[in-house]
């Protein structure tokens, strides 16, 4: 899919949608992401906290569990991410730290469209000399 075919105003409303759904109360920072899927679906998440905060759910997480949700089309094929907007309570565009860029590849792979306040962008460019499923073959 190319960047023109993708209706970057209607993921960030999206994800501006997800955003107000997020339970943030310990941080007060809500987040919400939106994606579009090779299959054709939007999803989104948006943060889940808890009071321990190692166990907080990131928006970007929360989605890529939406990808395998009940709406997933019964099929054989793993749906990947192909655009993907993150804003924060603003609605402003927000980079994914870096444990979700890492999610965010491997459901995504490099040519994962991003929208970012330096405008979009591919995960190549988002996260480069990314890690790999391919690197876990390469020791013999």
């Amino acid at each position: 899919m190319r960047m023109t075919q993708i209706d970057w105003e209607r993921l960030r409303a999206a994800a501006r949608a997800a955003m107000e759904r997020a339970y943030a109360p310990y941080s007060g920072f809500p987040v919400g992401a939106a994606g579009l899927t090779d299959d054709g679906r939007l999803i989104a998440g948006c943060n889940v906290e808890n009071a321990s905060y190692g166990m907080t759910l990131c928006a970007e997480c929360s989605l890529v569990s939406a990808l395998y949700g009940p709406d997933k089309p019964a099929s054989s094929t793993r749906p990947l991410l192909v655009a993907l907007a993150v804003v924060d309570g603003n609605g402003d565009p927000l980079m994914p730290c870096g444990r979700c860029r890492q999610l965010l590849w491997e459901h995504g792979g490099p040519g994962l469209l991003l929208e970012t306040a330096r405008g979009v962008l591919p995960m190549s460019e988002v996260l480069p000399d990314a890690f790999g499923a391919e690197d876990l073959s390469r020791i013999s």
